[in-house]
């Protein structure tokens, strides 16, 4: 048949199409000589699978099942474990000398082959149950099998309880994707990121937008990633988020937004943080706060894992303020104690000159936490390693009006306090009271201008807390998912380098409380915002604010109070001049999201192929130079000090992994 529609094609050549026929021929002939000359894999027997290997059940049995998969352990050359990305299934490679062939494949390929076998669904014997898996009451008896390909030596053991280093787990990415524990993290990520799609649109109206990843500088904020065009001395910029798109799609009149977005900051990776990261996006049009949070309550309750204890709702929320003021921080972890707890009014009297010094002064103040059975729990070593923790978080040495001090209040011990020997019998009293302390309560005590000696102590708290679980002692439940709403947050704070001049607390896009307007022109540092975070365990996982749809009132806070250029943002301030709407919105990060709901330890194992802790991709080695003819195009050209020939030599080399 093939040789008569081939001579078709020849007679073919003497007709109009006869050039198009000829074409035609010399392909074939040319394919079939190289067939000839050289060996192609035999695919053609390749029967696709009847099943999955974490499918099958009692339910089965007797049926004649094709399974492909990966070796991942062989016991006694009798057992074999199949995995794919649904499960594992255990198979009895046949031992009678008829299947002597099948039994040499499956032996004898190196774990981590990739196989194909056939057989049928036996029950396994009584007593070799398996109920930690799936498919553990059933086996597969083989009749025939496929090597597909075989594996070189790996890495490493493709085994959740093999311990490897992180640069090697991202070296080798599309091996560590293989453990169960990565499938697991991105099967949930996916399930959760649909349902809040089906959340947002199919039950809220709410319309999924694309925004661009080419765009320009902008005021504020993180640093942004530059991208060099062709045009001379032009540059795009990666968005740090979609924040003004999607206050031009609510100016557009599309009401309701939302976007799994791709995100950008040049800044250092952190076990939460990654130079790209992913939020869940929104904005809507006619709204408040409360509407935006409840809708969020609503997409978390809606979204959660069915195997996690179920979200309650509504969440609690608490001022900037009370969260300082308790916990010394903005993000604070409420599933233990511990509170932070003003005592300036016991010492008021006090005749401890530290004390005495920062309660004369302005905001002066004195704090303290109490650590429930830390005599109990916590050595002399780990107090000094608090107080050493409590001077590196300003960088610096405490003075004496900074310094932290431990104080016994019931237990017979000083541990070189010297502050204890001056505290009073009444003082001592009123301190437990205030307090609640135990008998084993351990206090640690500052002194200073309010917010600094919240934040070192807030530091603490959580200090104390990993020191008390690692001896045994469990404050905060992994199975708990505190979940937190911190709002009133200050709308400017001084800049670090110039604390006379007010930067943006968030972004410069965020109102001002509708009751604090008035003090943007006397008293700018007291204006709250219309910000609010939603705080999980103590990570922040979501951000947002009412924004700005007043154009003047966007301009006087850019130029007058910011002193930022208004000309790179006049895309913005035309728009809201054309009959903005006032909307709001939030960003959750997904990533953190995901890396809080499976108890990773960090954001990198909830992504497919995350950057190591430098921003690197361990893998392909990125980012890598360019040759100078490349960059041409974009006129740039690399210079390199004089003292740096052995690093610019050095990208040519092979690249090592971060240890």
């Amino acid at each position: 048949m093939f040789s008569c529609w081939l001579s078709r094609l020849c007679r073919g050549l003497s007709t109009p199409t006869g050039r198009v026929t000829h074409l035609i021929q010399g392909s074939l002939s040319r394919r079939l000589m190289l067939s000839s000359q050289r060996r192609i894999p035999e695919l053609s027997s390749f029967v696709a699978r009847t099943n999955t290997c974490g499918e099958l059940r009692s339910s089965h049995l007797g049926q004649e099942v094709t399974l492909c998969g990966w070796i991942q352990y062989r016991r006694q050359n009798i057992f074999l474990v199949l995995r794919d990305f649904h499960g594992l299934v255990q198979v009895v490679i046949p031992q009678d000398e008829s299947a002597a062939s099948v039994k040499k494949i499956l032996c004898e390929a190196p774990m981590e082959s990739v196989v194909q076998v056939s057989g049928t669904v036996i029950s396994r014997p009584p007593g070799q149950e398996n109920p930690k898996m799936p498919t553990g009451e059933i086996e597969i008896k083989v009749k025939s099998a496929q090597l597909l390909n075989t594996c070189k030596k790996l890495p490493f053991e493709i085994k959740d309880f093999v311990k490897k280093t992180e640069a090697l787990r991202l070296q080798y990415r599309y091996l560590d994707l293989r453990s169960f524990q990565m499938q697991y993290n991105l099967r949930l990520r996916s399930r959760m990121v649909m349902k809040m799609r089906e959340y947002l649109c199919n039950l809220h109206g709410f319309v999924d937008i694309e925004t661009p990843t080419l765009f320009k500088r902008t005021p504020g904020g993180a640093k942004e990633f530059v991208i060099p065009s062709r045009e001379p001395g032009k540059f795009y910029c990666l968005p740090q988020s979609p924040q003004q798109f999607k206050q031009l799609l609510m100016v557009g009149g599309l009401d309701r937004y939302f976007q799994v977005a791709r995100c950008y900051r040049d800044e250092g990776s952190r076990p939460d943080r990654q130079p790209e990261f992913t939020q869940i996006d929104i904005e809507m049009s006619f709204v408040d706060q409360i509407g935006i949070r409840s809708l969020i309550e609503g997409l978390l309750q809606y979204s959660w894992p069915s195997d996690k204890d179920p979200v309650v709702v509504p969440f609690p929320s608490m001022t900037f303020a009370e969260a300082l003021a308790s916990y010394g921080t903005d993000k604070p972890d409420t599933r233990f104690g511990m509170k932070i707890v003003d005592i300036s009014d016991v010492f008021r009297n006090t005749k401890v000159g530290f004390l005495q010094d920062a309660l004369s002064k302005p905001q002066g103040t004195v704090k303290a936490i109490c650590i429930s059975e830390g005599t109990k729990y916590l050595k002399r070593k780990d107090i000094e390693s608090l107080r050493k923790l409590a001077a590196d978080h300003f960088n610096q040495s405490f003075s004496l009006s900074q310094e932290v001090l431990p104080v016994f209040p019931k237990a017979n011990r000083n541990w070189n306090s010297p502050v204890a020997k001056s505290i009073m019998e009444e003082q001592r009293s009123e301190l437990i009271r205030l307090m609640e302390i135990q008998e084993d309560g351990v206090v640690l005590l500052t002194a200073g201008e309010h917010r600094k000696a919240c934040s070192v102590l807030g530091k603490l708290r959580l200090e104390c807390a990993d020191l008390l679980e690692a001896r045994g002692l469990v404050l905060r439940d992994p199975a708990l998912f505190s979940f937190l709403w911190v709002v009133d947050f200050p709308l400017f704070l001084p800049k670090e380098e110039n604390p006379g001049e007010l930067e943006s607390a968030h972004h410069p896009f965020t109102a001002p409380h509708p009751s604090d307007i008035h003090l943007l022109h006397t008293e700018p540092k007291q204006v709250r915002s219309q910000h609010y975070d939603l705080v999980l365990n103590g990570n922040e996982i979501g951000g947002g604010s009412i924004r700005i749809h007043d154009a003047e009132l966007q301009r006087y806070i850019l130029a007058t109070l910011l002193k930022e250029d208004v000309k790179l943002l006049s895309h913005l301030l035309q728009a809201l001049d054309f009959g903005a709407p006032p909307h709001g919105g939030i960003a959750l990060g997904l990533d953190r999201l995901i890396c809080l709901v499976t108890g990773a330890p960090s954001i990198r194992d909830v992504i497919a192929f995350p950057k190591s802790f430098r921003g690197h991709d361990l893998m392909s080695n990125a980012p890598d130079s360019l040759p100078p003819e490349e960059l041409k195009p974009y006129h740039i050209q690399v210079s390199w000090p004089a003292d740096s020939e052995a690093e610019k030599s050095s990208l040519n080399q092979p690249y090592h992994p971060e240890s």
